[in-house]
């Protein structure tokens, strides 16, 4: 299995996941031109993709998913509450439900609905061949299924988005501080921190920094705040940016 990001921030999102031979895309929160050209740039022919999962209907997660669907008849996987906000019809678009586990050509994928300001939002996990990799941005809060569900994974993107006081002192307007910092918006460093406490990180190779805020945070508060609870573990800790994400990492079993 092996995982790169085409950018991760507040303008757009995407990431590719290759496992049995297939590639997917995990949300498309960027224009049709761009984002074939940030495929491109990883060595992925838009044509190739096996599917695109889409977590949420906020512009940069799903803007580009539905024409890059359409011009290319890739399957599209949401939620209902997710997929109604498509603004063009897509006829390969098929509707996922909350929580629910597939097997999509010998790769089990497991939506996890997440607390956030969205109609039916998932995150996912990917697992095959005794591999797994979770993504999980966009979520005020952390739940107890969402510790249940990522407790076993070897590499996890994780939203690192805010630090509270920067939050607190930037250049927000009041109510988007209360929508960032809310139950229903999105980790600040301390709580990524805190799910990376609860889970088990005997397994966990490698934890990929995203979805992280240009005006309140700093990454080397997020590394810093994020690090005494990976001390003792062999997990290296990885920053995705928003322009290039990061190229291809391969996901191996330990020796």
């Amino acid at each position: 299995m092996r995982i790169a990001s085409l950018g991760s921030g507040s303008k757009g999102n995407a990431t590719l996941v290759q496992a049995a031979d297939k590639t997917f895309l995990i949300d498309c929160g960027f224009g049709l031109k761009e984002i074939e050209g940030r495929l491109r740039n990883r060595g992925i022919a838009p044509e190739s993709l096996s599917g695109i999962f889409v977590t949420h209907e906020h512009g940069d997660h799903i803007k580009g998913a539905p024409m890059l669907a359409n011009r290319y008849s890739i399957p599209l996987w949401a939620t209902h509450g997710t997929s109604r906000h498509f603004k063009r019809e897509v006829p390969s678009s098929i509707v996922m439900m909350p929580n629910q586990r597939l097997q999509v050509h010998g790769v089990d994928i497991e939506s996890v609905t997440v607390p956030h300001d969205s109609a039916e939002p998932s995150q996912f996990i990917f697992r095959h061949n005794g591999l797994s990799f979770g993504i999980l941005t966009d979520l005020g809060s952390i739940t107890n299924r969402v510790k249940k569900a990522y407790n076993e994974c070897q590499l996890l993107m994780l939203e690192c988005n805010h630090d509270p006081e920067l939050l607190e002192k930037g250049p927000y307007p009041p109510s988007l501080k209360r929508r960032v910092g809310g139950d229903f918006g999105h980790l600040s460093n301390a709580q990524a921190a805190q799910l990376l406490g609860s889970i088990n990180r005997t397994q966990l190779k490698q934890v990929l920094i995203s979805h992280i805020s240009e005006q309140n945070n700093d990454p080397n508060l997020a590394m810093d705040t994020l690090q005494p609870e990976l001390d003792g573990f062999h997990t290296k800790v990885e920053l995705l940016t928003q322009n290039e994400g990061c190229d291809w990492i391969t996901l191996r079993h330990r020796d």
